[in-house]
């Protein structure tokens, strides 16, 4: 006879989250308890990365795990640093290695619509999921310059086409995870982590998700934001160049060696 509690997850059927968060004090809170309520949750961790606000005594009251950033340190490394205690949290209760579900610290109460992420991971029929958000009620201001550059880029890279190569949210097992470190600093961080591992021959697929999250505005700092993603999404398509080329440039050196 069974002595699970009902709802509770399974030892090896479980989900932990991750959410990466700065200045995020306004949503944090609903965020949380939302990502509480997904079926099979073991932990809920939230990195406050360097915020000026209160994100992390909130997002505490609410029951996460916060770790926090003295200073910013970038999404990429709120990412690790989540995945780090998650592996401790696990470790020090004894228990095999959550899959991990990352949820940006915005979408509020539709965080609970991230649920559909984890099933083709948990049942072994996706090595990671993406999140296809519907078009959100508030437009935003930019032009679709970055999301551009990481389609084509990742498309460049693998042949594969992603309907939302920026998507936050994400659910990936912890061998995955692992194979893709380190992930590509700041808000490169999905192009990289996408194309890192198809590139290494995992699977990935996208799964549509009723998600709402706040929409980068078309102020000045709207703008700030837009550029860092360029900038970062650039630099992380770069790094994979570079890397692809590598083999290629020891191949022709060990020719020429060869041929005097």
């Amino acid at each position: 006879m069974s002595t699970s509690t009902p709802g509770a997850p399974s030892e090896r059927n479980a989900i932990a989250v991750v959410v990466p968060a700065r200045d995020e004090a306004e949503r944090i809170g609903a965020t949380v308890r939302s990502a509480l309520l997904l079926p099979g949750i073991r932990h809920v961790v939230v990195v406050d990365d360097g915020s000026l606000d209160a994100t992390g005594r909130l997002a505490a009251e609410a029951g996460a795990v916060v770790v926090r950033h003295p200073r910013s340190r970038g999404k990429g490394t709120a990412m690790e640093t989540g995945a780090a205690r998650v592996a401790a949290l696990d470790l020090g209760s004894g228990l095999p290695p959550s899959a991990l579900l990352f949820v940006d610290a915005d979408l509020g109460e539709s965080a609970a619509a991230t649920a559909p992420l984890a099933g083709p991971v948990l049942a072994g029929d996706a090595d990671m999921t993406i999140a296809v958000l519907p078009p959100q009620s508030t437009p935003g201001g930019g032009h679709g310059f970055v999301v551009r550059l990481a389609r084509a880029g990742i498309r460049r890279a693998t042949g594969w086409t992603s309907a939302q190569p920026l998507s936050g949210m994400r659910c990936l097992t912890r061998e995955a995870f692992d194979a893709a470190r380190p992930l590509a600093p700041g808000w490169g961080v999905e192009t990289g982590l996408t194309i890192d591992l198809l590139t290494a021959g995992y699977r990935l697929t996208e799964v549509p998700c009723d998600l709402h999250h706040r929409v980068t505005g078309t102020d000045f700092r709207g703008q700030l934001h837009r550029a860092g993603q360029y900038r970062d999404v650039a630099r992380a398509l770069a790094a994979r160049r570079l890397r692809r080329a590598a083999p290629l440039r020891l191949l022709n050196v060990i020719a020429r060696t060869s041929a005097r």
